[in-house]
């Protein structure tokens, strides 16, 4: 297969297919999150909170109210649990990860705080447990005990150590979030009775599902791709890859340009072309796998944020641009909401492109965002040769 070929077939099975000018429903809502299979969380706030974006991306402007019902309200159809991170998952897959939690009772896959607090404080383990059970929905900071933060992002005292393997293993699970602050509760009491008494397939049976997922989510994928959408485990997912290829779901194939073996799913189509102008949130199932996206688009992308300013080559929040079926160009996002400004603080577009191409749908983007963020007007700033060619072109674009 052209690497061409294949970048068509994953753009289309990632959801971006053109926008129509309806409003987006709830049930077109879901039917996209059921497609892709999750939306990773984020608590960057610079633009908008991540998991917004990809619906915005792939649908248009939507409500986020809608998607806050979906994840948190009484018809919710989505929980929070670890997919690939910490992700918003549709209901229904959640016997597909009962395996995980029930690992994770076992020690296994926990990171260091939680899988120590288990293992040497019980008690204490099982007093939060109870004080949710009496009191949640609950912040770390109202538990009784060890509630403080120690600083930091990842400064977590006992009571977060301890909420978090109680989220790990499903005892607990986030019944609404306040501001980006997680508020834990007793699973039982949050999430629908008729998701929790749907049967627990086995442990090979659901990593196939997960790992069918993932490919149909790629279109074309390798085997560390297909198992980094669902963080699985390397051993299984090999186990997986091997019984899904046997049972001939998925059919090896060669990718030019890949050194590694890949797989494209038995009922994936190549469509001939792709009509797709899109921002996309650094955290988009899309691109969220590097080395990936380097395969697919020749498009080197890190996380400038988590870096320091002194290494970051395009600016702090760096969202790619998606034109057709190529990534290119970059640029750096905020929300000015005291000034009601989308700024543009910088934009770059990729060697060989020809910016002309670009300049028309950037701007057009750029105002479809600003609209749907609520803000009267884009500010772009003179930082990139993107965003000098902009200036030239008109005056700031307004939301439309």
């Amino acid at each position: 297969m052209s690497r061409a070929e294949v970048r068509r077939i994953a753009i289309v099975a990632q959801g971006f297919e053109p926008r129509t000018s309806s409003v987006p429903s709830r049930q077109s809502v879901m039917k996209l999150i059921k497609r892709i299979g999750l939306l990773q969380l984020d608590s960057v706030n610079v633009l908008v909170r991540s998991h917004y974006l990809p619906l915005f991306s792939r649908l248009g402007p939507y409500s986020t109210k809608l998607l806050d019902q979906l994840s948190y309200g009484q018809r919710r159809a989505l929980f929070e649990y670890w997919g690939h991170e910490a992700s918003l998952i549709p209901l229904e897959y959640h016997p597909l990860f009962r395996w995980r939690m029930e690992r994770a009772a076992k020690g296994h896959g926990v990171w260091g705080g939680p899988k120590s607090i288990a293992r040497e404080k019980p008690d204490y383990l099982a007093a939060v447990l109870n004080q949710v059970a009496a009191q949640g929905p609950l912040r770390t900071s109202d538990l009784s005990e060890g509630g403080r933060s120690l600083g930091g992002w990842w400064g977590w005292g006992d009571g977060k150590r301890a909420l978090e393997y109680l989220f790990w293993t499903g005892q607990v699970t986030a019944a609404e979030r306040r501001g980006f602050e997680r508020l834990y509760h007793i699973a039982d009491r949050v999430l629908p009775s008729d998701v929790l008494s749907a049967p627990t397939p086995p442990v090979e049976e659901a990593q196939r599902r997960l790992l069918e997922m993932a490919a149909r989510a790629h279109g074309v994928a390798t085997e560390a791709d297909l198992r980094d959408y669902f963080r699985l485990p390397v051993a299984d997912t090999k186990a997986r890859l091997a019984e899904l290829v046997e049972a001939k779901t998925l059919v090896p194939v060669r990718v030019e340009g890949w050194k590694q073996q890949a797989f494209v799913h038995a009922e994936a189509k190549i469509p001939r072309a792709v009509s797709v102008r899109a921002l996309l949130s650094p955290f988009d199932s899309l691109i969220w796998m590097r080395p990936r996206t380097e395969r697919l688009f020749d498009f080197h992308y890190r996380l400038a944020f988590y870096t320091p300013k002194s290494k970051r080559a395009h600016g702090y929040y760096v969202m790619p641009f998606l034109l057709g079926d190529r990534l290119v160009a970059r640029v750096d996002l905020k929300s000015d909401r005291k000034r009601s400004r989308l700024q543009v603080l910088g934009g770059h577009a990729e060697p060989h492109v020809e910016m002309d191409a670009v300049l028309g749908p950037l701007r057009a983007e750029l105002g479809l965002l600003a609209g749907w963020l609520g803000l009267e007007s884009v500010e772009i700033k003179l930082s990139g040769a993107l965003l000098r060619a902009l200036r030239r072109v008109n005056a700031p674009a307004s939301p439309g």
